[in-house]
């Protein structure tokens, strides 16, 4: 008998709809449902809580297939929540524009290396748009901290495919500047690597 067969027997031997189960284990119905009708898996914590609100071993529960199933996903889970962090953390590395001199400043006499906030060459539309995309970055890095635990498939799909659009927007945006913006560019390009590397990882 499958988890799903096995689960839906227990809730109904118990008399409990799938909602107050739910209640019972601190999940969603939908979670509930999902696994009733073998769409999806629990994790080995909800596996755990199932067992011992069922008073059922993990073993009886399960098949042999299907535990390993659900620990290649769970390992697979875990892996993805550790990348978010590291992208969380690499995203708002961004901020060290704000302090730190990557930029290029012309005095009359000499030229100063100065932080973003400090800077005061090229337009204002650009000096604007510098901070706007720079700042973007920083709060979808601690949007990915924030969320590191959702598991809603939009925000699955496209979290990584954002991080890297604004990471290279931003190496296009400086090494394009009509001012000198190297090392600023390459800073960003280093944390645009950096992301490369955790997805290489990955695969």
């Amino acid at each position: 008998m499958e988890l799903s067969e096995k689960l839906q027997q227990l809730r109904k031997e118990k008399g409990l709809t799938q909602e107050q189960l739910a209640e019972k284990i601190f999940v969603s119905r939908t979670a509930i449902s999902k696994w009733e009708s073998g769409r999806g898996y629990p994790s080995l914590d909800y596996l755990k809580s199932i067992s011992k609100f069922f008073e059922i071993s993990i073993d009886d529960l399960l098949s042999g297939e299907e535990l390993i199933r659900i620990a290649e996903n769970d390992s697979r889970e875990k892996a993805d929540r550790l990348r978010t962090v590291f992208f969380g953390i690499i995203d708002c590395m961004a901020s060290l524009l704000f302090f730190l001199p990557f930029f290029s400043k012309k005095g009359p006499d000499i030229i100063r290396a100065v932080s973003l906030l400090s800077l005061e060459d090229g337009t204002p539309l650009l000096h604007t748009t510098f901070i706007v995309w720079t700042s973007m970055i920083i709060l979808f890095g601690i949007t990915e901290l924030a969320l590191q635990n959702v598991r809603h498939r939009l925000w699955l799909k496209y979290k990584t495919a954002f991080s890297l659009f604004l990471g290279t927007g931003a190496v296009l945006m400086f090494i394009s500047s009509p001012l000198s913006y190297a090392y600023a560019g390459a800073y960003m390009f280093f944390l645009l690597v950096l992301k490369g590397f955790l997805l290489i990882k990955r695969r």
